[in-house]
């Protein structure tokens, strides 16, 4: 075994990465992927055939569902949650209610969020604590609230972007105080 286990993790896929940790009573089913260097926090669950990339942090009692696939370096906070099916029904369970999420490399999820099936979380993205998420987030894009709402841009560092240093007809410049320079395509912004 090239990962750790905490003795009172249950742990059932054979394909876990090298260097991860899985922490106290986390809960990972069969067919699940989880990359190199990732940290499964307390009491977290993982789905079967979730798939889970590199350098992924979650947090303490995230629960992540079947259909759901989070990129490399995404921050999970803590007791988020992924659906995966729209219109659940104890009584009507098949697998091809399965709706597919998506989240992309290097976005962060805020401790509380609900990410409804069936969207993508663009790169660099931040969803905001307790924030609801029901359609999908633009790349860098911040968005708060319930249902959640683009409330501005972030930067790879995640702090908010305030500076625009262009605007041109397809994209909008902006500058971050850490001194990055970031693109933001106007699509993202009109059909956020």
């Amino acid at each position: 075994m090239n990962y750790f286990k905490h003795p009172t993790a249950i742990v059932e896929s054979k394909n876990i990465g090298k260097g991860s940790k899985i922490w106290h009573f986390v809960h990972i089913r069969e067919h699940s992927v989880i990359g190199q260097n990732c940290n499964i926090g307390k009491s977290a669950y993982v789905d079967t055939g979730v798939k889970i990339g590199d350098n992924v942090k979650i947090q303490n009692f995230v629960s992540i569902y079947q259909g759901v696939e989070i990129e490399n370096d995404v921050f999970v906070g803590p007791s988020a949650v992924f659906t995966n099916d729209l219109y659940p029904r104890a009584f009507i369970w098949v697998e091809d209610r399965v709706i597919p999420t998506i989240v992309k490399k290097g976005s962060s999820i805020g401790s509380n969020a609900t990410i409804i099936c069936g969207v993508t979380v663009g790169e660099y993205a931040l969803v905001g604590a307790g924030s609801v998420v029901t359609k999908d987030v633009p790349p860098f894009a911040l968005v708060l609230g319930n249902p959640a709402r683009l409330k501005g841009f972030v930067c790879y560092c995640g702090k908010k972007m305030n500076t625009v240093i262009d605007d041109r007809e397809e994209k909008v410049v902006y500058k971050c105080e850490c001194g990055k320079i970031i693109d933001i395509k106007k699509e993202w912004i009109y059909n956020a």
